[in-house]
């Protein structure tokens, strides 16, 4: 398995302005990672960006986490796919009917990305589901959560790497399993509560790896990178 034809890491954009995260970007390769763009960049910088990304031949996760009625999400994600993505994503609490609306849209689209979901946000805990009525335990919560994406049709979740070993028992060999809350072992733990280091995701079961601030804030950036795709491929080579 090699980074360079299917990189692993995902970058996270975490940026409040357009301005800062192509400052960072022009400091990566589009060989050896693709990028995510989560709420808070899109709402300030636009679809511009998207397309802007694209052109720099990076593939790019849209994460927007669509969650509104099916016919809403339907046509958000067929707008969303147009703009070039690699992946976009709606939660799989909005139910099978959104979802497979929202794959609907998908095909509807120029485009042909990747459909997958948010399970459980990696910053909950079981208190948070507790809190929220949820009475199974939250492993249980998230693998429920991953078969009924993969029935609805959708490629894969968004989950911890803490579950994407159970998952990958679960659904189906080709379904991916997407995981933020990556975080090497000299790096600080954040505001994640489930994390795991890339290598140990990897063996676990987990497809595409999201990483932000490990990278992002690193003194330089594509050495980090590099550390890490080489860190990931004594596991896949």
């Amino acid at each position: 398995m090699s980074n360079t034809l299917d990189p692993k890491v995902i970058v996270a954009l975490d940026f409040a302005e357009a301005s800062n995260a192509l400052s960072l970007v022009s400091q990566l390769d589009p060989k050896l990672c693709k990028l995510k763009v989560g709420k808070e960049l899109f709402t300030a910088a636009g679809p511009q960006l998207i397309e802007t990304l694209v052109e720099k031949d990076f593939q790019v996760f849209l994460d927007l986490k669509f969650h509104d009625i099916p016919n809403t999400v339907k046509k958000a994600c067929q707008a969303a796919s147009n703009l070039g993505v690699w992946m976009l994503n709606v939660h799989a609490s909005g139910g099978s009917d959104m979802m497979q609306a929202a794959l609907e849209g998908v095909h509807n689209s120029q485009q042909n990305p990747y459909l997958i979901a948010v399970t459980i946000l990696t910053s909950m805990s079981q208190d948070n589901l507790t809190e929220l009525g949820i009475s199974r335990p939250l492993e249980e919560q998230v693998t429920h959560l991953a078969k009924l994406t993969q029935t609805a049709g959708l490629h894969g979740v968004v989950c911890s790497a803490m579950e994407a070993e159970t998952l990958r028992k679960a659904v189906n060999d080709d379904f991916l399993l997407v995981t933020p809350g990556i975080r090497p072992v000299t790096a600080s733990q954040d505001d994640q509560t489930r994390i795991m280091t890339p290598e140990k995701a990897l063996t676990k079961g987990a497809s595409y790896l999201v990483i932000g601030r490990p990278i992002t804030q690193a003194d330089d950036p594509l050495s980090a990178l590099h550390n890490i795709n080489a860190d990931i491929n004594q596991y896949t080579s």
